[in-house]
Formats: structure tokens, C-alpha cells, sequence
């Protein structure tokens, strides 16, 4: 029966478009604007299934005006907005939110701003790259564009569909960096006969492997709740996924290291050895990883970014979910 309601669903995407369709675009044939269905959701993310619909759940697609259109569009949609789409209330609330139409109207200046507290409509700093969030991207690439006659969606779309070179390598260089710090703390704490604590850090290397696979894969990585669909959705032809399991219920990460090094050698076109040996005089089977740190540094072409600490970007530094959704009030 639970799995019958969540498979029985429409999804948010679906919605939007429909919605759109059938009903925004109409209301706004003579409003000169530019639509699309981002930001916050599982829904944006595609991971959204019938239970979803229990919380925030409606239209709320963001259409993008000019400055001085803004206000009498919103004022268009208050008025002419029907009460409900297909089955679905267009006015909704949930907690502490009040019954209302969620379709916010805006700038595509002011929303990348809010969103992404810079102007991606031009090309990003380096800098900028390292403070955003991969959710706060994902949630800008993610979801759907409904209208965009001028391209602006599209050209932004593709502007943050993945880091600059230099950056991505750096980023995967610092992944490799914080599996180097704890590969050997799973051997060393079962040693001491530490049980809760070897699993504790198992698992924590877990989640940096199956990050560091979505930085193989050019995906950018959803907050914790969603980090694991994220990873299923990836084409997984050599096994990963299973090998993380089994690390999971063994505490042995071996194979999973194995096979991630090995993507990571024919991703970056590498040639570092990817079988374990053990951790200098003490009989951990490990990787090593720092080896891969070094080489895939060495591919990186911007001096700047060699020259700084191997602690990463906003995600890497803070294993903290607010600050993977909304970013750092210090860094942004």
C-alpha cells in the first residue's frame, strides 16, 4: 500500500509544466517575461514522490519581468490567479506560511542575487564558485524552464551547469585530501575495539566516496537528505554503489576506494596506481589517497587555487545541512 501512494504521483515538473501551459501563460500573453520552475524542492531536484505533496506542496514557479513590471504583475496574478489547478490549490500554506499564491515575481538580476548571492547573468569569480553551495546549483540547474523567449534561462543554465576546469579539479583535489585525513581511522579505531566509533567514521567515508563520485560525474550534490538519490541516478557501471553498501554493514572501504580511484584515473586522464597497501608501518589496508591529491593538483592550470589550503569549497569546509541549503552568512 506505501509503495502504491508513492508511485501514484504526479511530479512537481510535470505540474509546473502543465500549470504553465494551461494557465500562467495565458494570464501573462502580454507580459513580455521569461518563466521556469527552480529553486527550493525536491520537486526542482526530481526526487520528489506523493509524499511530498504533504508539505509547501502547489504551484510556485518564478516568472522574471523588468524592474518596472514587476509590481503590476504581481498585482495581475493576485487578481486573476484561478483557486486551484487540475485538482491542485494554487493558494496554499503550510506551518507557519499563510494561504497564498506562491508564484514569486521578480528580476533575473534580484533572484540570481538572492539565490546565489552574485550576478550570474555574467561569468562567476573563482571565488564566488568556492562560497556557492552545490544545492544552491543544483537548485538553479534543476527543475524546468517554462517560457524563455529571450534564452537568458538558458544561457544562465549553461553558464552554472558545472564548475570552470581549474576549479572542478581542485574541488576533486580537495575531496581526495579529506579522504586522505581519515581513511586509516576505521582500521585504528576497531583496533582499540571502538565499534561505535569505527562505524561512525565509516560512514563519514562513505559520504566523502560517494561525493567525491559526483564530482566524477559532473552532478552537483544535493544536501545530505538527497545526497544518496543523487547518487543512484548516476549510470554506476562498475559497481560503486554496491561496494559502498557493503562498507556500510563491514567497515571495509577497500573496494569502494578501488573503484572510485579508478574513475577518478580515467575521468582526469591519471595514471596513479589504484590498489591499496598499508598505512605506513601500521597494517591498515588503505589507499593512500594523498597520492591522488597531488596528481590531480598537479592538473590544475590556476596558480591561485594551488596556492591555497586543501580545505575546499563552502561544501567541503562545513558538514553542516542550513549551510549547504543557504550558505554561510560569514562566506556569502
Amino acid at each position: 500500500m506505501l509503495l502504491n501512494f508513492l508511485m501514484s504521483h504526479r511530479s512537481g515538473i510535470e505540474l509546473h509544466s502543465g500549470f504553465y501551459r494551461g494557465v500562467l501563460g495565458p494570464l501573462l500573453a502580454d507580459v513580455p517575461h521569461s518563466a521556469a520552475f527552480v529553486g527550493w524542492g525536491s520537486d526542482v531536484l526530481g526526487f520528489d514522490t506523493a509524499r511530498s505533496t504533504d508539505h509547501g506542496w502547489g504551484p510556485r514557479p518564478t516568472v522574471f519581468v523588468t524592474d518596472e513590471r514587476v509590481a503590476p504583475t504581481l498585482a495581475l496574478l493576485d487578481t486573476e490567479l484561478p483557486d486551484s489547478y487540475d485538482g491542485t490549490p494554487v493558494r496554499f500554506g503550510w506551518d507557519a506560511v499563510p494561504v497564498q499564491h506562491h508564484i514569486t515575481v521578480t528580476t533575473l538580476r534580484a533572484w540570481s542575487l538572492a539565490q546565489l548571492r552574485v550576478d550570474a547573468r555574467t561569468a562567476l569569480r573563482t571565488q564566488d564558485w568556492l562560497r556557492i553551495p552545490q544545492q544552491k546549483l543544483a537548485e538553479v540547474t534543476g527543475g524546468v524552464v517554462l517560457h524563455d523567449p529571450e534564452g537568458e534561462l538558458a544561457a544562465l543554465g549553461a553558464r552554472l551547469t558545472w564548475y570552470p576546469d581549474a576549479v572542478w579539479r581542485w574541488v576533486i583535489a580537495c575531496q581526495w585530501q579529506r579522504i586522505a585525513e581519515e581513511e586509516a581511522f576505521p582500521g585504528r579505531t576497531r583496533e582499540v575495539g571502538d565499534v561505535l566509533g569505527s562505524r561512525i567514521v565509516t560512514a563519514r567515508l562513505v559520504r566523502d566516496v560517494t561525493r567525491l563520485a559526483l564530482l566524477l560525474g559532473r552532478r552537483w550534490a544535493p544536501y545530505s537528505k538527497w545526497l544518496g538519490s543523487a547518487f543512484s541516478a548516476m549510470p554506476d557501471p562498475d559497481g560503486l554503489g554496491s561496494a559502498l553498501l557493503r562498507a556500510l554493514d563491514t567497515g571495509e572501504l577497500g573496494e569502494a576506494y578501488v573503484l572510485v580511484a579508478r574513475r577518478c584515473n580515467d575521468v582526469l586522464d591519471l595514471d596513479v596506481d589504484p590498489t591499496l597497501r598499508t598505512y605506513h608501518s601500521r597494517p591498515y589496508d588503505v589507499l593512500m589517497a594523498e597520492r591522488f591529491t597531488q596528481a590531480c593538483l598537479a592538473t590544475v592550470s590556476d596558480s591561485w587555487l594551488r596556492g591555497l589550503p586543501l580545505t575546499g569549497s563552502c561544501d567541503q569546509v562545513f558538514d553542516n545541512t542550513a549551510i549547504q541549503q543557504y550558505g554561510h552568512p560569514l562566506a556569502w
